[in-house]
């Protein structure tokens, strides 16, 4: 250690003599070395080594004032290593020798301001929450004895004056200086917490006399604004409540000149920024003094000076500027404080979005259109946005009339506009009905013609388009796809689910893939309603399209995009609204395709006209597939044939984002030219569809083009030759074609990197062949081979994919039908592997596909490698579409008089070591369908329950005698007795099977079994859970046990409800009338309401339970019953007092929101309240319990919480667009240090937010870096069991999962200079957690 110590000063003395060397590559090269050096370990001595310290500190200041920058630049860095290893004997005086550098007359200031800054930065910091470390307090005390005295002069807090005038105060020569400003930044960023009281104070008077003198310059101003900002961070509120004193005080003074105000309007935008928790409250009585910097009266007066002087003041337009500013900031970062202010802010920028000094009034409302024609040569371009807070302070270059600056006025007026429809439009308590639709919109729209200035455009545009996009968040959810019976788009993605298990829902898969009948079926426009925001969207309608047309000649390549933004929104909010404007809009479309005009409009370099020319291409193209999808194809025909060409046209550009895209378009086009949107006998189309299939067919063909670009015309490939399947086929794709089409696709399945895409595009012929002149049976024949090839990959998709080929193969019985002999049993082979538990997503579409081949081909297929393999799979507890299938199967077996073998194997291997309901049902069921020559008999099992002592044997044969029943029904010679009997068995397995069991066999014999259940229900007291499991099998087929238990029902009901009294059978209760209340809605739905109100808590809760599971019920007919009376019956069970029905009360409203979203969404603000008040900790439901001789705080009202959260999770889920963002994210930071489970739900919200609300999140960065810091801050003691510390662990893995996810989000975050506190963070848990982090990177 002594040798490794003596060799480093050496190395360092050797240096320091090299930094007096007359040549300046010598000296860089030293401070290089020297920096090397720092960075090695053993230059630690230097913490005990004062004098090589002060040698070292003096050389590096020498180096500062060299006059080779690149030295300069060198000794910089050189300093960052240092500091952390030198006393605070050395480090105050190192810090005092800058100060006096900054002063030097002969190097470049800035030179010791960075140094400054480097050594701050590089100090240990506290971290807060945390008792100070010594190290991070010994950096403290250097820069509080001797920094911030220098920072704010002779009136600092030292008890020592300073000898210099201070950092920050105003230069007769120089000015105020904005590098001293960073250097106060960096200082609060990284000691703000240790700041004390009187330092903070000393240091927010001293940069607000920078920010109140008029003198100040821009860069000041905005770098002290920074400062404010920072600073007011750590201000207790005391310290707030007097600084907000003084600002009212600063705007009352009778000296205040226009620009102090401004300056001061701008502190207000800062500080609402920067704290908006804290600093909301104030609002109150601070907006008034912005609001009336943009007040009627004031303008009024500026006119009348300015007619007085007879010139306009641009002064005046600054201050407007900024006071709409710092408007936009008060409304989206405190939009529920500014609530009582909503009605004169949108009435200032009303009056700003029009503000034109230059133009008189009247002139502006007569010119129409004709302005901009006017002023198009004056257009210019819009400055690039960096996102800067003060932006207001910059001069901005590039406009034309660099005397009329009115047009950044207009242009945050609308930026006030926006602000206000992004966070208020649904708040009609507030706003009126119709202020926005009926005021702000018709103000946008007359900015896109009578505007000058393309940017304010762009913000009007961005305005009208955050409307429309916001009238359908706040409407009902609808589903494209539903909008549209289009078989094609839903087959395999939107079937509704199926809740019955009766034979038709069982077996008949085939009535899951629809055919010719589904091609037909026609197109459904919803009508628009008559009031409401989808109305008052198709008012405007008409309006958004004229303007849109008058501004599209001149219009720059960004307006335009933002245009045909703003078209594609309104063609997926109004489904099928633009059909009336499509001839108006086609010369806009068709104009944006043709990449050789798009550079008109707008003088750009080259460069970014090719990468502007190719996004507005884009998105052009997206509107045109979007358009084709929402809109009848009669009204789309001639919209769509003239823009055939520009779309084809775009399929082959070199961009692979725009040929994709294209193709996209031409998928979404050939749907609409194609059955059963349109009939062959109706229109000619073939011509279109030919040009379409030459351009994907020479895509696809073309081996030079991008891969994702062939996959994609694959794809369109199937769904074309899918979409012309039938008899019309050859009218719309001649059968040259098609054989082409099929050849190809052969081929693409044979190469490796299209196989993919080629399965996929098989699937979609196979689904909607209807003959052999769609495929052939050598088609038929190649693709399964290679398809049945494939099973064979690791690739888990292409197996998959492979796999639903297959099997819409074998559904579709006209493409079975080309199966030989020979290809059916080679496909076999293919499926045999597959036949195991290990991955059910494969397993249930073999099952399905054997299920179709094994009839006429039973003797070939059904051999021992099969049995095996299907004895084996019955072993597993299969539920759900997997036990569907294979129960399908066993049955094409038994029907095929081949399951003697099977059940040979079911008895001999299987018998009771697989699950018994699931071996049961199999061989109840293959005792039903093959018949007496099975060679087993009911009676056989009847026998064996009667004398078998095993357990697992009595169920087993349950089970089949249960499936018997079901299977046979009013046939079936069983009476209720047999399984009732079983209901006294010591084995609790044995009576739940026997329950089971019944309810099986009298799912299918009501009339005989349904009288005894009730009767056992209504005597007896032991049974009474035993016969309820039975209701709930029998419940389980509504639509086949209507008839027969509708003369029970109301018997039935009393039942129920008298049965479910007890606790034990509240849950299987409940299920049973929810059950019972679908088989006749119209009846049963209000009597659960009538029983909401009921005295009892018992019966509310069962009530509750029923009714949500009623809720996955998606009948038309259910849900027409429930439209009126959902929200009432919600309202009520969340008014509940009882706290278990209050958390199912939740639960309740949580599935409604997922599974009845069209019903609730419009009415959510009547429940939402609740919801948000429930996720608030309840103090009277913390109790103290005692332990022995400990106490212990146990929250009673935890679940409900965690309830609560979960619905608040599926609301931000499904309505982001109705909710307050500021009260959604104050909820969100209160969960964050709550319990894990809370925890994680609030973190799966900021996630979502990420994505809905990036502006508000990214706002609120530093809000959440404190609930952050806390949990991770938290250890576990040190006698924790190992179930906290592995709490403690999730809570860490969690917290910093999400802030990885932030910091992806907003990298810009960290060096925008306005999150202080994330910044800081960040850099802790860089440093802190740094293990943690790159584990969940390389997961």
């Amino acid at each position: 250690m002594a040798y490794e110590k003596h060799t480093a000063q050496q190395s360092l003395n050797a240096l320091l003599s090299k930094l007096s060397d007359p040549d300046p590559d010598i000296r860089y090269m030293s401070l290089n070395d020297l920096l090397t050096t720092l960075e090695q370990p053993n230059s630690a001595f230097l913490s005990q080594d004062t004098q090589s310290c002060s040698r070292l500190v003096e050389g590096l200041l020498k180096a500062l004032e060299d006059q080779h920058g690149e030295v300069q630049n060198q000794a910089l860095k050189c300093l960052k290593p240092l500091v952390v290893r030198l006393p605070l004997e050395i480090l105050s005086p190192l810090i005092d020798k800058l100060i006096s550098m900054t002063n030097s007359e002969t190097i470049d200031t800035s030179v010791p301001n960075t140094a400054l800054r480097i050594i701050l930065a590089a100090l240990p910091r506290p971290d807060p929450g945390a008792p100070p470390t010594r190290e991070s307090q010994a950096g403290y005390l250097a820069v509080s004895k001797v920094l911030i005295p220098e920072l704010v002069g002779e009136a600092g807090p030292s008890k020592q004056p300073s000898k210099r005038k201070g950092m920050l105060r105003n230069d007769p020569q120089r000015g105020y200086s904005s590098e001293a400003l960073d250097v106060l930044i960096e200082v609060v960023k990284n000691f703000g917490p240790m700041l004390n009281e009187s330092e903070l104070a000393f240091l927010e008077s001293t940069v607000m006399g920078i920010v109140e003198n008029d003198n100040a310059g821009t860069v000041v101003i905005k770098r002290a604004l920074t400062a404010v900002s920072a600073l007011l961070a750590y201000f207790a509120d005391g310290q707030l409540s007097k600084f907000v004193s003084n600002l009212i005080e600063s705007f009352r003074s009778p000296h205040l000149t226009s620009t102090r105000r401004r300056h001061l309007i701008a502190t207000i935008g800062a500080l609402a920024r920067s704290i908006p928790a804290k600093f909301g409250s104030y609002l109150k009585t601070l907006a008034p003094f912005v609001l009336s910097a943009v007040s009627e009266q004031e303008l009024d007066e500026m006119d009348d000076d300015a007619s007085d002087l007879g010139e306009h003041d641009p002064v005046m337009d600054e201050l407007r500027e900024t006071a709409l500013v710092t408007l936009e900031t008060l409304l989206g970062s405190c939009n529920t404080e500014m609530q009582p202010y909503l009605g004169d802010s949108i009435n200032a920028a009303l009056r700003y979005l029009k503000y034109d000094p230059n133009v008189a009034e009247v002139e502006d409302e007569e010119m129409g259109g004709t302005q901009d024609e006017e002023s198009d040569d004056d257009g210019t371009e819009e400055p690039d946005d960096d996102n800067d807070d003060f932006d207001d302070f910059e001069e901005e270059e590039g406009y034309s009339d660099i005397d009329d600056m009115s047009w950044k006025v207009r242009r945050c007026a609308a930026k006030v506009l926006y602000t206000i429809i992004a966070t208020q439009v649904n708040d009609t308590k507030v706003l009126g009905e119709d202020s926005i639709y009926e005021q702000v919109a018709p103000a946008l729209l007359a900015r896109f013609t009578k505007e000058r200035e393309e940017s304010v455009k762009l913000e009007a545009v961005a305005g009208i388009t955050c409307l429309v996009k916001k009238s359908t968040e706040i409407s009902a959810a609808v589903d494209p796809d539903v909008l549209f019976s289009d078989a094609f788009g839903r087959s395999r993605t939107s079937r509704k689910r199926r809740r019955q298990d009766s034979d038709a829902g069982l077996f008949d898969l085939e009535s899951e893939v629809a055919y010719s009948h589904a091609m037909c079926s026609p197109i459904s426009i919803p009508s628009t309603p008559k009031t409401g925001p989808q109305a008052d969207i198709a008012k405007l309608t008409p309006s958004i399209i004229q303007n849109i047309v008058k501004l599209w000649k001149r219009a720059s390549i960004p307006l335009k995009q933002a245009a045909i933004a703003l078209l594609k929104s309104l063609a997926l909010v109004r489904f099928g609204g633009l059909a009336d404007f499509l001839q108006q809009i086609e010369d806009p479309i068709a104009d944006s395709l043709k990449t050789s005009t798009l550079s008109g409009g707008l003088s750009v370099s080259a460069g970014t006209t090719s990468v502007s020319a190719s996004s507005l291409q884009i998105e052009t193209l997206s509107l045109v597939a979007t358009i084709s999808k929402t809109h009848a194809s009669n009204a789309l025909l001639p919209f769509l044939i003239a823009l055939i060409p520009g779309v084809a046209s775009s399929v082959n550009d070199k961009n692979f984002k725009v040929a994709s895209e294209a193709l996209g378009a031409v998928e979404e086009i050939a749907k609409a030219l194609t059955p059963p949107r349109v009939s062959a006998s109706e229109h000619d189309l073939g011509s279109q569809l030919e040009k379409l299939f030459d351009i994907i067919v020479d895509k696809i063909a073309d081996n030079s083009c991008d891969l994702e670009v062939r996959q994609r015309a694959i794809h369109v490939l199937g769904v074309l030759l899918g979409r012309t399947s039938g008899g019309q086929g050859t009218k719309f794709i001649s059968y040259a074609q098609r054989e082409t089409g099929l050849s190809l696709l052969v081929d693409r399945l044979r190469n490796e990197t299209t196989r993919l895409a080629a399965a996929r595009a098989i699937d979609d012929i196979a689904l909607f062949a209807n003959g052999p002149e769609d495929v052939t049976a050598p088609w038929v024949h190649d693709v399964t081979l290679e398809l049945g090839t494939q099973l064979r990959k690791s690739d888990r998709a292409l197996r998959g994919s492979c796999l639903d080929a297959l099997k819409s193969l074998a559904i579709n019985p006209h493409t079975r039908a080309l199966y030989d002999q020979k290809t059916i049993q080679v496909l076999a082979g293919f499926l045999q592997p597959l036949l195991n538990t290990e991955d059910l997503h494969l397993l249930t579409p073999t099952l399905v596909i054997l299920g179709k081949l094994i009839p006429g081909n039973a003797q070939e297929l059904i051999n021992n490698n099969i049995v095996t393999a299907l004895c084996s799979v019955v072993q597993a507890p299969l539920v759900g579409t997997v036990l569907k299938a294979y129960l399908l199967l066993i049955r094409v077996i038994g029907e095929q008089g081949a399951g003697a073998l099977l059940m040979k194997a079911f008895l001999r291997d299987v018998g009771v070591n697989g699950d018994p309901a699931v071996v049961g049902r199999a061989i109840g069921t293959l005792l039903v369908y093959e018949g007496p020559k099975i060679g087993v008999k009911m009676q056989d099992f009847l026998t064996e329950l009667q004398t078998a002592q095993d357990a697992q044997r009595k169920c087993l044969a349950l089970a089949v005698l249960g499936e018997v029943g079901l299977r046979m029904g009013s046939a079936c010679p069983l009476e209720p007795q047999v399984f009732i009997s079983s209901f006294n068995s010591k084995s609790d397995k044995v009576r739940l099977s026997a329950a089971v069991a019944l309810g099986n066999s009298g799912a299918s014999n009501i009339k005989l079994y349904l009288p005894v259940i009730l009767e056992g229900l209504e005597k007896s007291t032991s049974s009474k859970y035993l016969l309820l499991h039975s209701l709930k099998e029998i419940l389980q087929y509504p639509e086949s046990v209507r008839p027969d238990v509708a003369p029970f029902a109301t018997r039935l009901w009393q039942r129920l409800l008298s049965a479910s009294d007890d606790e034990d059978n509240r849950a299987v209760g409940a299920e049973c009338i929810g059950r019972l209340a679908l088989i006749d809605p119209t009846s049963y739905i209000p009597l659960l309401q009538e029983y909401l109100s009921n005295e009892n808590p018992a019966v509310r809760g069962t009530v509750i339970s029923a009714f949500r599971y009623t809720l996955a019920d998606s009948s038309d007919s259910y849900n027409d019953v429930l439209r009126p009376l959902i929200i009432p019956v919600l309202v009520t069970m969340l008014n509940d007092t009882d706290l278990g029905n209050h958390r199912l009360a939740l639960t309740t409203v949580n599935s409604a929101i997922h599974n009845k979203t069209s019903l609730v969404i419009p009415h959510l603000n009547k429940i939402l309240p609740a919801v948000i008040n429930d996720t608030r900790i309840n103090p009277a439901l913390v109790r103290e319990v005692q332990m022995g001789p400990f106490r212990h705080k146990v929250d009673v009202g935890l679940e409900v919480r965690k309830s609560a959260y979960e619905t608040l999770y599926a609301c931000v889920d499904v309505a982001f667009g109705t909710l307050n963002i500021t009260e959604i994210f104050d909820r969100i930071l209160a969960g964050i240090e709550d319990e894990q489970d809370i925890r994680t739900l609030s973190n799966l919200m900021i996630s979502k937010l990420i994505t809905f609300a990036p502006d508000e999140t990214r706002a609120r960065l530093d809000a959440l870096s404190e609930p952050f810091r806390t949990v991770l801050s938290t250890k576990p003691k040190e006698n924790a069991v190992k179930q906290e510390l592995e709490k403690a662990q999730d809570a860490s893995l969690g917290v910093l999962k999400i802030s990885r996810e932030l910091q992806k989000a907003f990298p810009g975050a960290e060096t925008s200079g306005e999150h202080h506190a994330w910044k800081a963070y960040v850099e802790w848990i860089g440093k802190d957690f740094a293990v943690l982090i790159r584990s969940l990177a390389k997961d």
